[in-house]
């Protein structure tokens, strides 16, 4: 335990050159899924898509790990590797595209990018840290920002919206939890290790999901296709490499911090490819929601 207080507190550690570099893919392209997945969301159900993008993921990462000849992860990363990847590769993306059936990405990215503030709280709970003022104004604000965020739903797409925020809210949580789970297992594990068997394993925990995609399979368009296909080469197999090799050399909240530009970018995104935006007040709680995490942060 103390290991691990160690490596998920020490905020010490800068990004170096090619950890940045890989923390702003990574950023740039989990922009890009929200974005995807709206699109690709009309012709896949929420567990096909995820099962679909995760089985493209696992295949091109085992075919990148067996070129390099890594092998298995050691046995003491496992735990975490399995845990992470049932939560945030499996739970999270179910739940984020079900929830992108029901809001626009927008505000799906930034509701779900409250991850940060989450990370701080589980390491207030799980690690003994505590809960600073910082860190309690923090969820206070973002608390509101979901509700105003929510309130703006109310208007527009009733009980479906409402439901799409608090799937969103769910995404964040697996989000949060999968970084912390994941952070300990990259001492002992590559960061393609552990990501690859962390996909891996999301794509067994889908498979429940196996008869849709086979049915989602035949009537979507090619464009569809092509978007799943792309969310599994990149917002997840070279993305979650990405952010592995750069969590790796950093603190789990100094990485959770690097996520704060995704809203903004996919705002920008979805409007210019998709001609959506999120309404105004869904705005204004999204800005309260990602201020809660600055606030909560500050420290």
């Amino acid at each position: 335990m103390r290991g691990m207080e160690q490596t998920l507190t020490d905020a010490a550690a800068p990004l170096d050159g090619r950890a940045l570099g890989a923390a702003a893919t990574t950023v740039v392209l989990w922009a890009s899924a929200f974005v995807v997945i709206r699109d690709a969301g009309t012709s896949f159900g929420p567990g096909a898509l995820a099962l679909g993008r995760l089985a493209v993921g696992a295949i091109a990462l085992i075919v990148l790990l067996a070129a390099r000849g890594e092998g298995l992860p050691p046995r003491a990363a496992w735990p975490g590797i399995a845990a992470s990847g049932v939560l945030w590769f499996g739970f999270y993306m179910v739940a984020l595209n079900w929830g992108e059936q029901q809001v626009d990405a927008g505000t799906a990215a930034m509701v779900v990018n409250i991850g940060p503030l989450l990370i701080a709280l589980l390491g207030g709970w799980l690690l003994k840290e505590g809960f600073p003022r910082g860190l309690v104004a923090g969820i206070a604000v973002s608390f509101t920002g979901a509700v105003v965020t929510g309130l703006s739903m109310s208007g527009d797409g009733g009980h479906g919206s409402l439901l799409g925020i608090v799937l969103c809210l769910l995404s964040a949580a697996a989000y949060a939890a999968g970084v912390v789970l994941q952070k300990p297992a990259l001492r002992h594990a590559t960061p393609l290790q552990t990501t690859t068997f962390g996909c891996l394993i999301g794509a067994v925990a889908c498979l429940p999901f196996a008869p849709g995609l086979v049915h989602d399979l035949g009537r979507a368009p090619a464009s569809a296709v092509l978007g799943l296909v792309y969310l599994g080469l990149f917002p997840t197999a070279l993305a979650f490499t990405t952010w592995a090799y750069a969590l790796s050399r950093t603190t789990a909240g100094r990485m959770g911090a690097t996520t704060y530009a995704v809203p903004a970018l996919v705002v920008l995104m979805a409007w210019l490819l998709l001609g959506e935006l999120p309404a105004p007040l869904a705005l204004a709680g999204g800005a309260l929601c990602l201020t809660g995490v600055a606030v909560s942060r500050r420290a």
